[in-house]
This record gives C-alpha cells, sequence and structure tokens, in this order.
C-alpha cells in the first residue's frame, strides 16, 4: 500500500501548438517524492517549472506520461492537493478567516469542522486577531500567509507552491522562508516549490530538482544533506550552492555551443 502523500512523475511529456507547430515545453520527466519531503526545482525561466505544478495540481489534464498520488492517476483538481501561487489571490471583499474558509466550500465538512480548521490553519502562519481583517489592511507578507493557510485548510497530502515569496521584499522574504520551515515541520505535508532563488531553495529542501529548457527536462537531483537550521554563511552550504549553479551552467554552455 502506498503511503499518503507519495508523489510520482513517470515520463510525463507536455507540448503545445503555436502557429501549427508543436512546441514541447516538458519532456519524458521522471520524479519520485517522499511523503512529507519538501522538494524544490529551479531551472531558467521557460523549463517548465509551472506547467509541471500545473498538471501536478490537475489544472491541465492534456499531457503525456502519468501522474501518481499515492498510487493512483491525478484526474482533475481536488481538495487533496493545495496549490499557493506569487500572488496571493486574495478575494478583496471577504475578510481572512473568509478567503480561508473558501477552500474549504466543496469539502463536504460540518460547519463546526471547518470554523475548527480555519481557526487553527490562521493560528498556524501566525495571524491569529486578523481573522477579520479585508486584504487591502494586510501587508504582502501578511496576504502570503493568508494565502499559505488557504493552502493548507483542508489538510492536503501535497501543497504546490509557485513563486509564493517572488514578490516580497528580502527581509520579508527571509523571514517567511523560516515560517515555511515551521508550517512544513508542523503540518508534515509533502511541499514541491518552484523558485528562482537557488539559496531559498537550499535553505528549504530536502532535495533539489534542476531543470533544463528546450524542452523542459530533469538535469539532476542533488539532495541538500544539511542539518537545520541552516547556516547561509557555511562553506556547506556554498558548495551546494555551487554544485547547482554549475548544473545551471552546463546548460547555458550548451544552448551556446
Amino acid at each position: 500500500m502506498t503511503e499518503r502523500g507519495s508523489l510520482e512523475l513517470r515520463d510525463v511529456s507536455k507540448s503545445y501548438v503555436v502557429d501549427n507547430q508543436e512546441l514541447r515545453v516538458l519532456d519524458h520527466v521522471n520524479l519520485k517524492v517522499s511523503p512529507g519531503e519538501f522538494i524544490s526545482i529551479v531551472g531558467p525561466s521557460g523549463c517548465g517549472k509551472s506547467t509541471l505544478l500545473r498538471l501536478v495540481v490537475g489544472l491541465d489534464g492534456d499531457y503525456q506520461g502519468q501522474i501518481l498520488l499515492d498510487g493512483e492517476r491525478i484526474a482533475g483538481t481536488s481538495l487533496g492537493r493545495g496549490i499557493v501561487f506569487q500572488d496571493h489571490r486574495l478575494l478583496p471583499w471577504l475578510t481572512l478567516e473568509q478567503n480561508v474558509d473558501l477552500a474549504l466550500e466543496n469539502s463536504g465538512w460540518p460547519a463546526e469542522q471547518r470554523r475548527q480548521s480555519v481557526r487553527e490553519h490562521i493560528e498556524l502562519v501566525g495571524l491569529k486577531g486578523f481573522e477579520t481583517v479585508y486584504p487591502h489592511q494586510l501587508s504582502g507578507g501578511m496576504s502570503q500567509r493568508a494565502a499559505i493557510a488557504r493552502g493548507l485548510v483542508y489538510r492536503p497530502e501535497v501543497l504546490l507552491l509557485d513563486e509564493p515569496l517572488g514578490a516580497l521584499d528580502a527581509l520579508t522574504r527571509l523571514r517567511l522562508q523560516e515560517e515555511l520551515l515551521r508550517i512544513w515541520k508542523a503540518e508534515k505535508v509533502t511541499m514541491l516549490l518552484v523558485t528562482h532563488d537557488v539559496e531559498e531553495a537550499i535553505y528549504l529542501s530536502d532535495r533539489i530538482i534542476v531543470m533544463h529548457s528546450g524542452p523542459g527536462r530533469i538535469a539532476s537531483d542533488i539532495r541538500v544533506d544539511l542539518p537545520w537550521p541552516r547556516d547561509r554563511a557555511s562553506h556547506a552550504f556554498a558548495d551546494v550552492r555551487r554544485q547547482i549553479l554549475l548544473d545551471m551552467d552546463a546548460y547555458a554552455m550548451e544552448k551556446a555551443a
């Protein structure tokens, strides 16, 4: 029996038709993610990172290969797969708690269970006391915390993160990285993060997937064997960063040849 939160991509390929020609954006992507792992995906723009997340969350079913969650093929969206985007996408006419509760609209949960989960997850992301506040009254960092609460409120098996901290200032981003680590450890959810920030990937992840483009494919799968809390100034941290950048540079040299 497959453990809950186990994700597997088998020979996943994805193409679009542009000007009557096939444009392949993903080519035979194979990836296994163990339950509770934190995986980051890095690579150049256009390598298919966000497309990959769209396929996993079920927003696009037109692809070749198989995407399996707990051994079952993914078909359409599901509350078992949460997603957080770079833009928090909170509805401006709803309060914080109403925005979080919106994710439970199709859950079938009784009202009290919904209220309890909303309360717990607002507290989890450090926003207790802001339940009745509207999005325009929240800072950027607070809005992203709210989006993370909304992504987790159904207690999904997998949380997908598409550059969730990319629009934040540097200091807020560092603080939210700490919060994301704390939340991950508390919820024990499988996380798949797309980021352009190599240091962010190293700081947060069990493993880092480096992708190349033309078409998008996995170039390397790097295990980050550094203890938490991680020291960004350490030689070991710099060694992992160097390895990732070398793998990304290999793509640039390949394209230039």
